[in-house]
């Protein structure tokens, strides 16, 4: 019997859409991306549904994609990556083109794809204990959907990049990745006051003005940039690095927790 990893509820014109992998802090692999997108694609296709709320179970949004799958997949190959990537930046930009208003409700990690995923969306609330970032060069990898340059701006993007650094939730609010930050205990309530504030406007005025958003960040290239990372992005997570080599032995040897304390010590310093 297959587990529900993304829960769906609508209630008074607001969707909700849940990553429920908790005890994977809601990494997603092959089944939830399967799932959200379906779902995304129920939410924008529903009349009765105004806005779309995407939040994660537990204490986490989510940790990003699913390293376990491809260490137990064997992807390896820019050829092998190729396919995987589309898959999961097609899903990303789903979210970025819902019809309707999205709005990411964060608490604790929010985190490489988690990130991306919350950047897709059109609103971002986190919570106090929030930390935001694409650490995939400390693995030897970039980002899946490159949406952070037209978040952040250059610099900025580039230094998380480049550093593979995380941020709090502060700290995001003011580098203009997150619109509030409020205590872990006001996130859901604040989430849905805000989506209260949104529907009670005319659907074909949000479909209109969310269509006239998108195009804007799109006539300055945002999904053209996306489309070209895709290929690099394939070659960086297939370049076999002498590091990424340790990084998938340990991994298969002792597992992916003992794989990312290998990574996480090379950076220590």
């Amino acid at each position: 019997m297959t587990t529900d990893v993304v829960l769906y509820e609508s209630h008074n014109g607001i969707a909700t859409i849940t990553l429920n992998r908790p005890d994977k802090l809601n990494a997603m692999n092959g089944e939830v991306v399967e799932q959200l997108s379906r779902r995304i694609a129920e939410a924008g296709e529903d009349d009765n549904v105004k806005v779309v709320l995407i939040a994660g179970a537990g204490r986490a949004f989510c940790a990003g994609f699913d390293i376990n799958d491809e260490v137990e997949d064997g992807t390896e190959s820019p050829l092998d990556w190729q396919p995987v990537l589309k898959r999961d930046s097609d899903m990303t930009m789903a979210v970025w083109s819902c019809p309707k208003p999205t709005i990411a409700v964060v608490q604790g990690y929010c985190l490489a794809g988690g990130c991306e995923l919350a950047m897709a969306c059109d609103l971002v609330v986190a919570a106090e204990d929030a930390q935001f970032g694409e650490p995939e060069i400390q693995y030897g990898s970039g980002p899946v959907t490159l949406l952070m340059p037209f978040v952040l701006g250059q610099k900025k993007t580039n230094e998380l990049l480049f550093t593979g650094d995380r941020i709090d939730a502060h700290a995001a609010l003011a580098a203009g990745l997150v619109n509030t930050v409020v205590p872990r205990e006001d996130l859901e309530a604040t989430a849905q006051g805000l989506a209260r504030r949104i529907a009670p406007t005319p659907l074909a005025i949000l479909r209109l003005t969310k269509q006239a958003l998108n195009r804007a960040y799109e006539a300055m290239g945002l999904r053209e940039a996306v489309n070209a990372n895709l290929d690099i992005s394939a070659i960086l997570n297939g370049a076999n690095t002498p590091e990424q080599q340790e990084f998938d032995k340990i991994a298969k040897a002792e597992g992916l927790k003992a794989a990312l304390a290998w990574r996480d010590s090379r950076y220590q310093a």
